[in-house]
């Protein structure tokens, strides 16, 4: 479980301490451990009393001490400080343990949220608005509630704005709606809009879904010419710093923007997001996109997914309310707040445009999202949707066969095709997805078959 990084790192605060304790060594070797995992702190009580290591060749047999024991000994350890302390690491009063570093950022990235929510943007023409929302974002009449447009008045009134959904629930098109909007009741400012992504890749998706989307948006020529459609990576736009980790855009030279749309959110990891936070204005517009169950980030942080609480529904506070009372009924089973809250800045768009939430697919889907292993199998045995083919594979060998014959079908036109547009977007229908990098099932053994099978 422990790591060879994480034993150097917990004794290396034992040296600190100048003691041999076996149980601070596994307070620092677990958060070191949670940091290489994904996550920003260690929750003590989920180890408390938890064996580590059993007793093996070579090898004592580890367990972690009841939280009582545990909490006593790291409040009289100085390198464990309390929220605010300049220590190694970090004790909260919820019992959470942290690297100072992990710490520091989810304080800098709470404090600039709350900051952002603390008021509305004033001076918007109401009329104006409401014409343009009616007209960019039409109800449904099937629909009890528009949460595309839900989030297009919280893009307007919001400093910092959460747009969430799986996909085919229509982000991207949201989002270019949602730039029409701001630069048809934002005109006399010219707004300066940035677009940016975590990766390369994903950042092409955006330019090009942009590009795409808002030809058939209902503006005038003039209105789509001005938004923009070339998206950076987040390190490109804030300009990385050789030899450092901090980016030239800070909070001390702040991008020039009023309005930063990030895509694939959930990719972003805390770090990255505490600092892009703090680089983008705070009079300025900062809204996230994404889905807050996918996978997330690689480095500490599922950001995105603890903003949006995962699973449950935002709540409208009274304030917020009002501001959308002329524009969506209200949604059914929502509660009110008498006070700006965090979840007036997030809409979690439901409806999915690829599928409908009756198909094998949305049924699994949300199986999946809901961690329901009996319902996605239960699901899986009386499928009824073609779309959707379940094979047990045993080993290698069954894999390898199984794979050859679709590789072949599914690059086929790729490869008979003379017009690189045509072919690039043939490869792109065609994907293999792993659950694991490394392995018999992983990416580099599946791009190895690949590779072979196509040579």
């Amino acid at each position: 479980m422990l790591t060879l990084i994480d034993h150097h790192f917990g004794r290396f605060i034992n040296r600190l301490e100048g003691s041999s304790d076996s149980d601070i060594f596994l307070a620092a070797a677990l958060v070191s451990n949670a940091a290489g995992n994904g996550d920003v702190c260690l929750d003590l009580e989920s180890f408390a009393g938890e064996v580590i290591y059993e007793e093996g060749e070579n090898r004592k047999p580890a367990q972690c001490p009841p939280l009582d024991v545990w909490l006593k000994k790291l409040d009289n350890t100085k390198s464990v400080g309390r929220p605010g302390d300049y220590r190694p690491l970090v004790l909260d009063g919820k019992n959470r343990l942290y690297l100072y570093r992990y710490w520091n950022y989810e304080k800098r990235l709470s404090d600039s949220i709350m900051l952002r929510i603390a008021d509305d943007i004033g001076g918007i023409d109401t009329d104006l608005l409401k014409n343009s929302l009616e007209r960019l974002f039409p109800d449904i009449p099937e629909e009890e509630v528009n949460l595309q447009k839900a989030a297009a008045v919280k893009a307007v009134f919001k400093r910092f704005c959460v747009i969430s959904g799986g996909p085919g629930t229509g982000k991207t098109t949201t989002i270019a709606k949602i730039l029409a909007l701001l630069t048809e009741v934002e005109e006399a400012r010219k707004l300066k809009i940035y677009l940016c992504a975590p990766t390369g890749k994903a950042a092409a998706r955006l330019s090009e879904a942009i590009r795409g989307t808002k030809v058939n948006i209902n503006c005038s020529s003039t209105v789509k010419s001005m938004v923009p459609e070339n998206a950076y990576t987040i390190h490109r736009m804030l300009k990385t710093i050789p030899g450092s980790s901090d980016f030239y855009h800070d909070s001390g030279n702040q991008l020039p923007a009023d309005v930063v749309v990030v895509d694939e959110a959930s990719m972003v990891d805390l770090a990255v997001l505490t600092k892009l936070m703090e680089a983008v204005p705070v009079r300025a517009r900062l809204i996230l996109v994404g889905d807050k169950d996918q996978l997330a980030s690689v480095e500490a942080g599922s950001v995105l997914g603890d903003i949006c609480n995962r699973g449950d529904l935002p709540k409208y506070s009274v304030k917020s309310y009002q501001a959308l009372i002329g524009q969506i009924e209200h949604p059914s089973g929502y509660k009110l707040s008498g006070k700006p809250v965090l979840s007036d800045s997030i809409v979690v768009l439901q409806k999915n445009y690829r599928f409908s939430g009756s198909s094998g697919i949305g049924s699994l889907s949300r199986a999946v999202n809901r961690g329901e292993a009996d319902t996605f199998f239960d699901i899986i045995g009386k499928n009824t949707d073609e779309r959707i083919v379940w094979e047990e594979i045993k080993n290698r060998n069954e894999l390898n066969c199984s794979l050859e014959k679709r590789i072949v079908e599914g690059y086929k036109n790729y490869l008979s095709l003379d017009d690189p547009e045509a072919a690039l977007d043939s490869f792109g229908r065609f994907k293999i997805l792993c659950a694991v990098n490394k392995g018999p099932f992983g990416v580099d053994a599946i791009n190895g078959l690949s590779e072979s099978v196509l040579a």
